[in-house]
């Protein structure tokens, strides 16, 4: 009998205390009741920990989103995609050019014998060309003289192919000396890829090739010059653009430690980023400089070998302390770990603590890391731009989507990253702000151009045309995508968006492919010359998406008489068997990209091979000369009209069918705000809002967590 009364009494007494918890257990716009310290902190979940805190190091989402915070730059972008300093007050770019005299250039008529009478003739002849006269700052002739130097190079065997050693390429060093004949040094106020073109005119278009290397170039060992023969253009360039970019550095700028910044910290910066023992992936960035000059303390100059406008870039990378990382730092954290005398020999930048204790000069100062658990910064109260208004910044580590779901609705962290199926019930809850921004990502079927079915533009196109692109936009994205057309991001400047999207046609696909004699067999399939329309579509596992694609083309072409036949493969089998090896049909994949026009590596013809990223082996003159003309640019309306160019070649080829790019949906606690001075010294709140490149925590530093929720006016 007591037992019945216990089991029928404690649920009621539990039932009681769930419903008296209701009126004590904080709701979620109460969270801080009582905790005021919360307010002052933001908490991010993360899904993976972080690995190097090491700007020059890292190379995974998790580390970035730390070192952004610890570290700056000499600059970044601003809210409109445009760059900006930071650690760097000012910068200039300008650009020395030479040309090298070919004392067998033929005199007989104009051309002048001497090297000191080129300027006055270059001056007389072009009169007719004001514009590219006013470009030039100065002229003035280098003499002659000698230089040493050495080059690498692969080994080859007796029939000239590249001989391996341990998997890589076996190298070989060769020693040469140049004897320079004269050359005429161009001061330019403007880069400008065109300059030589009107001297060629003068000098005739053969001049490059007509010139006497094997005159002025040769090898330290006689035995090695046929080997270096074919690198004569390169050692000595009788064109030579040399851009420059000066850095004028902020003055007063301390790292976290007191050290004050200067200009030596972004020379060790940039050594220790190509210091092979490093192994920094950031080493192509920075390959194309020439030479550094450090003029000052506050200022550095680096000249580069050849036009590389994405260069600029590359100077938003946070910079390293010198003092703490150079190469004495080294050895005696080697020698306090007390390892032996080889270890300490080898020991280098990536065995170094910094990588989990970082100093830089950033708006956060690194204070704590629990493996898989968290990383907790505190504000940078000597921050040169002033502290950043929360005090605290701790990112969790929560692998688990339901988990970071259910800790944001606790208050237990300030920020979610929603599902595209929740974005409808989420986006209408009044307790959050919501914000779902166009970022930088698309997605794509990509064809192997190399393949017989897909060589034809029409093919591509009427393949274009079969898919439904807007219903995988309204049931696998739940409408959080939009359309694109072409190889750029669509949030930036180079994409262009007058290029209409591919229209569904399935009726008029079929209507291209029958012009070009594919026609329905018995069992419905298309067949020319006795093929059939057949291939195989393939995408990586893990990825719900992409897997729906499959279905949906799939089903899509099969309407007009296309056998698609998809498989799905782990990531590496994926990527080891069928992308770098080049062995697939079709493939459903996604760019993520940057904000740089560049896009050499993905679409330029001589990055079609195995293990590059032209894997669909799109090969057009036309697009590789713009490709080249955009990385050598340097006035960005320029680039803006080569880049929507190549958008338009691109999309008319169709060696992809641009799909969508999703929209990144968070959400932030209602409470958090944008905190602006006026200038009597009271406070302005500002909605949150997102930036040109979709993002929303550009003005992070300015964020404020109040203990109410402020009311905005619509608009």
């Amino acid at each position: 009998m007591t037992t019945k009364r216990l089991l029928i009494i404690l649920p009621l007494i539990l039932i009681g205390i769930l419903i008296q918890s209701f009126f004590w257990v904080p709701t979620y716009d109460k969270q801080a009741a009582g905790n005021p310290e919360r307010l002052i902190k933001f908490i991010e979940s993360s899904s993976g920990d972080a690995r190097l805190l090491n700007p020059a190091l890292h190379s995974d989402s998790a580390s970035g989103d730390i070192v952004d915070l610890v570290f700056d730059g000499l600059l970044d972008q601003d809210d409109q995609l445009n760059l900006r300093p930071r650690l760097a007050e000012s910068w200039t770019q300008y650009e020395e050019v030479y040309l090298t005299l070919d004392p067998n250039v033929p005199t007989a008529g104009k051309l002048p014998s001497r090297p000191q009478d080129w300027i006055s003739f270059i001056q007389n002849e072009m009169k007719a060309s004001p514009q590219w006269r006013e470009n030039i700052q100065s002229m003035a002739v280098v003499s002659a003289g000698n230089t040493q130097g050495s080059l690498q190079v692969p080994v080859l065997d007796k029939e000239g192919r590249r001989v391996k050693e341990n998997n890589r390429p076996k190298m070989q060093t060769l020693e040469y000396t140049v004897r320079w004949p004269a050359r005429i040094k161009f001061t330019l106020h403007k880069v400008d890829q065109h300059f030589f073109d009107p001297l060629m005119v003068l000098l005739g278009d053969d001049y490059v090739d007509r010139f006497p290397y094997r005159r002025f170039v040769s090898a330290a060992h006689p035995e090695q010059e046929k080997i270096l023969a074919p690198h004569y253009k390169e050692i000595l360039p009788v064109l030579e653009h040399n851009p420059i970019l000066v850095f004028k550095l902020r003055k007063g700028v301390r790292f976290h430690d007191g050290h004050e910044f200067d200009s030596g910290d972004v020379l060790f910066t940039y050594r220790s980023i190509m210091d092979p023992r490093n192994a920094s992936p950031r080493t192509s960035d920075y390959e194309p400089v020439k030479s550094v000059e450090v003029p000052g303390k506050y200022q550095i100059k680096f000249v580069y070998k050849r036009l590389f406008s994405p260069a600029i870039n590359a100077w938003s990378m946070g910079i390293l302390p010198e003092h703490l990382l150079n190469e004495q730092a080294l050895q005696r954290e080697a020698r306090d770990k007390k390892l032996n005398d080889k270890a300490i020999k080898d020991f280098n930048l990536r065995d170094s603590d910094f990588n989990r204790n970082p100093i830089g000069t950033g708006p956060f100062i690194f204070k704590e890391w629990k493996s898989d658990q968290f990383i907790r910064l505190v504000r940078n109260e000597d921050y040169w731009e002033g502290p950043p208004e929360y005090r605290e910044f701790v990112m969790r580590i929560i692998s688990d989507p339901l988990t970071q779901e259910m800790e944001f609705y606790a208050g237990a962290a300030d920020n979610y990253r929603v599902l595209p199926h929740q974005v409808a019930r989420l986006k209408r809850d009044p307790k959050y702000q919501s914000f779902s921004t166009v970022g930088l990502f698309y997605s794509y079927i990509g064809y192997n151009l190399r393949k017989p079915l897909f060589q034809s533009p029409e093919v591509r196109k009427a393949l274009a045309m079969a898919i439904d692109v807007d219903k995988i936009i309204q049931y696998v994205l739940y409408n959080e995508g939009e359309r694109v057309t072409g190889p750029y991001p669509k949030i930036t400047d180079w994409y262009d968006p007058d290029v209409p999207p591919i229209p569904y046609d399935p009726e008029g696909a079929l209507r291209i492919l029958n012009q070009l004699g594919w026609k329905k067999n018995k069992d419905g399939i298309l067949e020319k010359d006795g093929k059939r329309f057949e291939f195989n579509l393939i995408t990586n596992a893990g990825n719900p998406i992409r897997k729906s694609i499959l279905s949906i083309v799939q089903n899509n072409w099969r309407k007009i008489g296309i056998q698609c036949n998809t498989q799905v493969f782990e990531w590496a089998v994926f990527l080891k068997d069928f992308v770098n090896s080049l062995k697939f049909d079709a493939l459903v994949l996604g760019w993520s990209m940057g904000t740089d026009p560049d896009l050499y590596q993905l679409w330029h013809s001589s990055q079609a091979g195995p293990k590059q990223l032209n894997f669909v082996g799109y090969e057009n003159s036309e697009a590789d000369r713009l490709i080249v003309s955009i990385r050598q640019e340097y006035d960005k309306v320029k680039q803006i009209q080569m880049t929507r160019q190549l958008h338009r070649l691109i999309a008319r080829d169709q060696p992809y069918t641009f799909l969508y790019v999703r929209k990144a949906t968070r959400l932030l606690d209602k409470k958090i705000v944008i905190v602006e001075r006026r200038p009597d010294g009271s406070e302005k709140y500002v909605k949150i809002y997102p930036v040109k490149g979709g993002e929303i925590r550009y003005y992070f530093n300015k964020w404020r967590k109040l203990n109410f929720a402020p009311q905005f006016s619509p608009g």
